[in-house]
């Protein structure tokens, strides 16, 4: 946290303009190159130099937390699109489609949250986030539940991995999206109230 932030000022217009171009930079580098990209090139295009980029974000996965947190808004107005649906099966459904995409954002974009959900470490600062998802895929799971579209034992935290697995899967390039639809198929027969055995 910056001195202007512990003081309650408004951060200078430098220090903002750095930040956005930090951002910028990094969303552009994380896109082409994954999440393994080059600190020393993001600060470069943005500008500056690494002691600023570790000012603004001192790990990489503070970096990546704050270009998600960027990225969130199709999220969440995905979100607000399934929370008007009826069917809650179907809500679930689809939820879990809409972080599966935005967990294939950036190449090896999986592996950080799936060690931030299994690890749970208070500084790390993509908990916060995947703590968040979970608990709405928690809510999802509820609602099929209650309806018994989804089996009691079915937590949220097991769908979250579930999609950014699928997320994993499909950033490996050794899939097609029919392949990707018959595990997205296995897995909603898993956790499907009538998907027992036959």
């Amino acid at each position: 946290m910056s001195a202007e932030s512990q003081r309650g000022r408004k951060p200078r217009a430098d220090v903002q303009r750095n930040r956005a171009a930090l951002l910028e930079a990094a969303q552009r580098h994380f896109l082409r190159d994954g999440v393994g990209a080059s600190l020393e090139g993001v600060a470069k295009e943005a500008g500056v130099g690494p002691g600023t980029l570790y000012r603004h974000f001192p790990t990489r996965e503070a970096l990546l937390a704050a270009v998600l947190q960027t990225r969130s808004a199709e999220l969440v107005a995905r979100r607000a699109d399934i929370a008007g649906l009826r069917d809650a099966s179907e809500r679930l459904r689809q939820w879990l489609r809409a972080m599966e995409e935005y967990f294939s954002a950036f190449s090896g974009l999986p592996e950080p949250l799936m060690a931030a959900a299994r690890e749970q470490e208070p500084g790390n600062p993509l908990t916060l986030p995947c703590d968040d998802l979970i608990a709405t895929t928690e809510e999802y799971v509820r609602a099929a539940q209650q309806v018994g579209h989804a089996r009691p034992s079915v937590k949220g935290y097991d769908l979250y991995l579930a999609a950014v697995w699928l997320a994993w899967t499909k950033g490996t390039g050794a899939h097609d999206e029919e392949a990707l639809d018959r595990l997205r198929a296995l897995i909603e027969r898993g956790y499907c109230e009538q998907g027992g055995p036959e």
